[in-house]
């Protein structure tokens, strides 16, 4: 680590050189884009591996078009369609297995963090003829493999719509608001589980698989809208908090040609978290769990017979992670990732269920799959094997055989493949380098040419007091965690400085990366400029550590990890140049439920607390995320109770503001409105604020610059 340090300081020395005629970080420019980083565009890889396309958008006047490029030579081909003439503004874009077709979306709107309404449009390329699906607004429509169809919910039931006859058939009959969901997730496997559509046509175009879901028995959660109308009105939706009932789901197979829809037995598993065909179109794949979410089984459903059998089933004393990773080969064979060596890793199973060998291992955790390339028999992977808070790309054969690290540069490093795995884009940053993005060959990682890069962002940096991360190792409670600090421009040794804690602290989370700057990251550098020491420690049950060190929380969630909080606090105190008597810590989300308890459970180490949005008790929140943690209220009653702020609140002793958006569909405004009625009923005095009709993410408009100018001001006010 300490190398790392010397070379972070030599490659932005010449911003931090000197401080005298540097300029202050301001809220305004914050929150006004003034730091944006330029991006690559979303790039899809057409199938003939050489050319990609990108959805390019215009201001003035507002237009769309999807463009055609070579890899080689990254030079526009052609454009496909654009949004002129009788081809409306689009968003987004889909093209059918055959790329013939291309569904494009239009007046998008959002449901929740995932879901989406809007009108689509499907574009034959040869033809250029431009078809309708719906007048109404609709959800998750899907080409078929041949683009000839088109399947899409409405109104929680499902539909299919033929391209050539512009016929819509209704599929499902018996989906009802608040009861029945046909082909679409219920709002807690859309949060936790990742995922909002729920049916998936087979690779022939004969059969769709989908769930269903019965939210009859699901509670009723209601929020208050205020808008701007003479009187709120009330939102209501299906939100199974921990320990009530969740939607009875259930998997249907729909025959394309006939109509006919039968009922799939699975032995009545809990969640069915993922559906996936393999590439015979006979042949289903189903992820299935249990409560606990501890007993994963990979079912194979013959779709001939409707028969399910058990591929393979792992267990853990905690839980399974569920993931996108699984991968089937040309014969079915297929690839999976498992934490069952302590890390997250690679595994190769034939068709029938059978371990053929693990691909990759060691004391490092896999983070993501990107495919494989079966003409080189080379799998392409990203991994922490250089550091649990860097991102390297590597390549190996099913063997385990040959590995290759393609990526160079020490940081943050992402791919996105060409379909042929001839080529690769990857994006790099660490906590001196904005994004840069590169193309480089597959085979080997050598670079092709630069694309773009931030270097007029950091020209303009070095107007700015900025002064990077440092990136170190605290051994607290007898682990060494990842940690960083930045420090003011003109730090002196000799004086005494405030010390501000950042976290979020959740299940497998990671704040302490070598990457380029979020928004708070710019918030911190703007309160390091006003002389606070600001650090971040990622405690015990944070991820990218092993299975163990992220599991250590089980069932406990909010002990250890504020313990570690606490104790790196103390730890930092000891350092001359810290103020021990100006301690204050913050925190979104988990990160607010963990600065709440941290004030109260460290109110002899922490001044001051900030929460903004927090969870305060696990009762509260929903099942699937709670649960695979906590289990369940009604079996875990103290793990709850113990470590739920509002419980205690009479050790308040410190500052403490607390934020919520009233209309935060996730975390929910109760925890807030809970944890005042017992500090007011505790006679503990207080800061709080709610933000009408704003979400988790407290945001639009002005919100963020309000948000942060109060956050500002309280830091330096009691601090």
């Amino acid at each position: 680590m300490r190398k790392q340090f010397l070379l972070f300081f030599s490659v932005i020395g010449f911003l931090t050189v000197s401080t005298a005629q540097k300029k202050k970080i301001t809220l305004e420019e914050i929150w006004g884009g003034e730091f944006q980083t330029e991006q690559m565009d979303v790039l899809r890889s057409l199938k003939n591996g050489n050319q990609y396309t990108i959805l390019n958008f215009s201001r003035s006047p507002q237009s769309s078009s999807l463009d055609k490029y070579n890899y080689e030579t990254l030079e526009r081909v052609e454009t496909i369609v654009s949004s002129t003439g009788s081809v409306p503004y689009f968003t987004s874009y889909t093209f059918s297995d055959d790329e013939s077709k291309v569904l494009l979306a239009t007046e998008v709107e959002p449901i929740f963090r995932h879901s989406t309404l809007g009108i689509y449009y499907v574009y034959d390329i040869a033809s250029k003829n431009l078809t309708k699906i719906s007048n109404t607004k609709i959800q998750e429509p899907t080409l078929s493999p041949d683009g000839l169809k088109v399947a899409y919910v409405l109104d929680n039931n499902m539909y299919l719509f033929d391209v050539a006859t512009k016929s819509t058939k209704q599929l499902t009959t018996d989906g009802n608001k608040g009861t029945i969901i046909n082909g679409v997730t219920d709002w807690v496997y859309e949060e936790e589980f990742g995922f909002v559509r729920a049916f998936e046509w087979n690779s022939s175009g004969t059969k769709i698989a989908f769930l269903q879901f019965d939210e009859t028995d699901v509670p009723h959660f209601s929020m208050d809208v205020y808008g701007t109308n003479l009187y709120p009105y009330q939102y209501e939706f299906k939100y199974p908090k921990a320990g009530e009932a969740n939607s009875k789901v259930t998997l249907h197979l729909l025959d394309v040609a006939s109509g006919a829809i039968t009922p799939v037995n699975l032995g009545e598993p809990y969640y069915i978290p993922r559906i996936k065909w393999m590439n015979n179109p006979d042949h289903l794949s189903v992820q299935t769990l249990n409560r606990h979410q501890n007993d994963l089984k990979l079912l194979d459903v013959n779709a001939q017979d409707n028969s399910a059998s058990v591929l393979l089933e792992e267990t853990d004393k905690a839980y399974v992670d569920i993931d996108d990773d699984l991968t089937f080969l040309a014969d079915d064979s297929f690839i999976w990732t498992s934490e069952s060596d302590g890390f997250n890793h690679l595994y190769l199973y034939g068709k029938d269920g059978k371990l053929k060998n693990q691909i990759t291992e060691g004391p490092w955790e896999v983070t993501r799959y990107y495919g494989y390339d079966a003409s080189h028999d080379r799998i392409y992977y990203q991994s922490v094997e250089n550091g649990s808070i860097n991102r390297d790309i590597y390549s190996i054969s099913t063997k385990g055989k040959k590995k290759k690290r393609l990526s160079t540069k020490e940081g943050t490093n992402a791919a996105d493949f060409s379909a042929d795995y001839t080529y690769y884009i990857n994006t790099f940053s660490n906590a001196v380098t904005p994004y840069e993005f590169t193309l480089h060959k597959a085979s080997d990682g050598k670079l092709v040419k630069a694309i773009k890069d931030n270097s007029a962002l950091l020209t303009k940096l070095r107007q700015y007091e900025f002064v990077p991360k440092e990136f170190s190792i605290i051994n607290i409670n007898g682990y060494d965690l990842n940690m960083w600090m930045i420090k003011p421009a003109n730090f002196d040794p000799n004086k005494k400085y405030p010390l501000f804690m950042f976290q979020y602290s959740g299940p497998g989370s990671q704040s302490v990366a070598n990457s380029w700057l979020g928004s708070n990251d710019y918030w911190h550098q703007l309160l390091a400029s006003e002389g606070y020491i600001v650090a971040c420690v990622d405690g015990r049950g944070t991820g990218l550590k092993g299975r163990d060190f992220k599991k250590l929380t089980q069932k406990e969630l909010g002990k250890y990890e504020v313990e570690d909080q606490i104790a790196a606090a103390k730890k930092l105190s000891e350092l001359s140049y810290i103020d021990e008597d100006r301690t204050g810590i913050w925190g979104w989300s988990y990160g607010g439920f963990m600065s709440t308890n941290c004030i109260l459970k460290g109110n002899d180490t922490f001044e001051m607390a900030i929460a903004v949005a927090p969870v305060t008790s696990w009762r509260f929140y929903d099942t699937i995320y709670t649960e695979r943690y906590m289990q369940t209220p009604q079996e875990n009653a103290s793990g709850y109770d113990e470590n739920s702020p509002f419980n205690y609140p009479e050790l308040l002793k410190g500052k403490y503001l607390l934020v919520h958006g009233s209309g935060d569909d996730n975390v929910h405004v109760q925890n807030t409105m809970r944890m005042i009625e017992a500090l007011v009923q505790a006679n503990k005095q207080f800061d709080w604020a709610i933000y009408p009709d704003k979400n988790h993410g407290i945001y639009g408009g002005n919100t963020r610059l309000h948000l942060f100018t109060k956050l500002t001001n309280f830091v330096k006010e009691n601090l």
